[in-house]
């Protein structure tokens, strides 16, 4: 579950915090009300990227293939 702190309070608490999300736990940092940060597990992090990647590439392999012809180096950064 993931709790919410303000970000005087994770400020103040950052060693607690710390060792309460090495056990697992989340926390949404807010600055006026606002969130503005996520402090999640390391490895929680890692999980969502790798599942993120996944899905990309998932999503990718069924796309079709268009041919475009060949692009030059100033085509690709030409801004419009």
């Amino acid at each position: 579950m993931q709790k919410v702190v303000s970000s005087a309070d994770a400020n103040r608490k950052f060693s607690e915090i710390l060792r309460s999300v090495r056990k697992g736990h989340s926390y949404l940092v807010t600055s006026h009300g606002h969130p503005v940060a996520r402090i999640v597990p390391a490895e929680e992090d890692a999980a969502r990227e790798n599942r993120a990647r996944n899905a990309l590439f998932k999503r990718l392999s069924k796309q079709e293939v268009t041919d475009i012809g060949r692009w030059r180096r100033e085509e690709l950064y030409a801004r419009s």
